[in-house]
């Protein structure tokens, strides 16, 4: 179904953003459905160079897959902006991706930011700021 289907059977209220979490759209949408990640985190210049607000908590968003079919409804609980070098080992974990280890998301995330920033020809730095996102499923 698409976003608006899902948005109408849910019965929830107000305003939400549709979209899909990045290469792995299919593979991260079903961590989420099951449970199994309960965070995200972005490039803090993205946002700027976009010119797009933070995500806030509170806020709804349905997850998408990589062919744009609604998966699941999911409410931000938290939001926080830190230095790529300092997310917790707390925060990996909450992602749920490979191992759940701080080792395998730093991995993953250093390739995965390097190529976004490509986009903007900017280069990664373990400095700079990424905005980390906790969520809960409300509808599935």
């Amino acid at each position: 179904m698409n976003a608006d289907e899902m948005w109408k059977k849910s019965g929830l209220k107000g305003d939400y953003e549709a979209w899909a979490f990045g290469k792995s759209a299919d593979e991260l949408a079903e961590l989420v459905l099951n449970g199994t990640k309960t965070a995200t985190c972005s490039v803090f210049t993205l946002y700027e160079v976009e010119g797009e607000e933070l995500p806030k908590e509170g806020e709804l968003s349905i997850v998408l897959d990589s062919k744009d079919n609604a998966v699941c409804i999911i409410q931000t609980t938290k939001v926080y902006v830190t230095s790529f070098k300092d997310v917790s080992e707390e925060h990996a974990f909450k992602e749920g991706e490979g191992d759940k280890s701080l080792k395998y998301w730093r991995d993953v995330h250093t390739e995965f930011f390097t190529e976004e920033l490509k986009e903007i020809e900017q280069d990664f730095n373990s400095d700079m700021k990424v905005v980390c996102e906790e969520f809960e499923v409300v509808y599935k």
